[in-house]
Order: C-alpha cells, then sequence, then structure tokens
C-alpha cells in the first residue's frame, strides 16, 4: 500500500491532468481536488511507513480509498457512450475493493501479523 499510494501521489503532480479530467464537475476546481488528494496519497504513504503510525495510516487509506470512489463513478458516467472507455472505468470500479480491504487490514494490525 506505502507504494501504491506513494507513486499515485506523486503522479498526481508530474500528470495532473489525468486526474482532473476524473473530477466531478460540481466540485469546482479540478486542479486543487488532484493535489489535495496527490497530497492525501503521499500523507497516508508517509505514514504507513512509519510503523508509529502504520495503523492510522491504514485507516486514513481506507477512508482515501471510500473517499475517492466517486471520481470512478463519475468517469464511469463519463466514458459511458465509449465501449473502450466504458469497459476501462468498470474494470477499475472493483479494484477500489481489495485496497479498502489492505487498508483496513492494516488498521487493524492484522497486515503486521501475516509479515
Amino acid at each position: 500500500m506505502t507504494g501504491i499510494l506513494g507513486l499515485a501521489g506523486i503522479t498526481h503532480f508530474l500528470r495532473p491532468e489525468t486526474f482532473d479530467s476524473i473530477v466531478p464537475p460540481r466540485l469546482g476546481n479540478p486542479r486543487f481536488w488532484t493535489y489535495a488528494s496527490g497530497v492525501a496519497e503521499l500523507g497516508c504513504a508517509t505514514m504507513l511507513a512509519v510503523p508509529a503510525t502504520r495503523r492510522l495510516g491504514g485507516t486514513a487509506s481506507a477512508a482515501l480509498m471510500v473517499g475517492v470512489f466517486p471520481a470512478n463513478i463519475y468517469t464511469v458516467k463519463k466514458h459511458w457512450h465509449s465501449p473502450r472507455g466504458r469497459a476501462i472505468a468498470l474494470a477499475r470500479l472493483p479494484l477500489q475493493v481489495p485496497l479498502v480491504w489492505m487498508s483496513w487490514n492494516i488498521a487493524g494490525g492484522r497486515a503486521e501479523a501475516s509479515r
């Protein structure tokens, strides 16, 4: 999770236009949300990397994964009339489940026991 979130967070700053395009318009300035979610991902990755804050990082990561889910739903709606775009967007939806599950296991200390 640390690597996934760290890489995703960095990508928000290197290629912000990719993330801007999936911010639902009703949220306002897409670049603000792109950068804010990038900061949140980097913050979660940092907390996960530090043993003293790992469990808090797991909780924050699970909340973040749930919080960004509406962007994935918006992406499905946005690409609904494009068979390829729709297929890619729909395929992404279930990927959130294992990310939330892994984060929740870290929060509960279960990931540490399996190491």
